[in-house]
């Protein structure tokens, strides 16, 4: 597949959207984490719709709501915003409180598309291994990063390859799960 210039439109708009967030205390610029949920998609067969969104999955979430939603309808479709909505936990501000979004979060995933899936697990084995990387730098510290901390953290990615799994069966799911299996391993040890 040959991605258009839909694409490339959408990566300057994430770009700009996100323009001034970094990745939670690494201060990566947050553009490399759409580019790496992006990248995850593609191997796994997505086109470009599905690519798009995986681009501006937190958009919505992170970046101006309602307001948001629709500047991503005006330019890339209905499509790639159901799919972008799919993918977003709270579009309110201030969010609902964590384990309510994330529960929530977890329930939708066995109704969800199958390009929502697909979206939602790069992103799920994208922040994985992140968390994983930084885990094996800086330790038990990582997880003063998440709402969640350690517990909940670890809680919610089992939960999320449990639900995946009920929902559909990809390798992207076994290694959401291997990088999920080896997290709980070393916080474990």
């Amino acid at each position: 597949m040959i991605l258009s210039e839909r694409f490339t439109e959408a990566l300057v708009f994430a770009t700009q959207l996100h323009a001034n967030q970094v990745r939670k205390g690494s201060g990566v610029p947050y553009v490399a984490h759409l580019l790496g949920v992006a990248s995850i998609a593609l191997e796994y067969g997505a086109n470009e719709d599905e690519a798009i969104a995986a681009l501006l999955h937190d958009a919505i979430e992170d970046q101006g709501g309602a307001a948001t939603r629709s500047e991503i309808r005006r330019h890339f479709g209905d499509t790639v915003t159901a799919i972008v909505d799919g993918c977003t936990d709270s579009d309110t501000t201030p969010k609902p409180p964590w384990r309510q979004r994330k529960e929530a979060y977890i329930a939708h995933i066995p109704t969800a598309s199958p390009s929502v899936l697909l979206v939602s697990a790069s992103d799920k084995l994208h922040n994985a291994r992140s968390i994983l990387k930084d885990y094996r730098v800086l330790g038990e510290s990582v997880w003063e990063r998440f709402k969640g901390g350690r517990e909940g953290s670890l809680w919610y990615y089992r939960a999320l390859v449990n639900a995946f799994r009920q929902a559909w069966s990809s390798p992207l799911i076994d290694e959401l799960d291997r990088v999920v299996s080896e997290l709980e391993q070393l916080a474990n040890s």
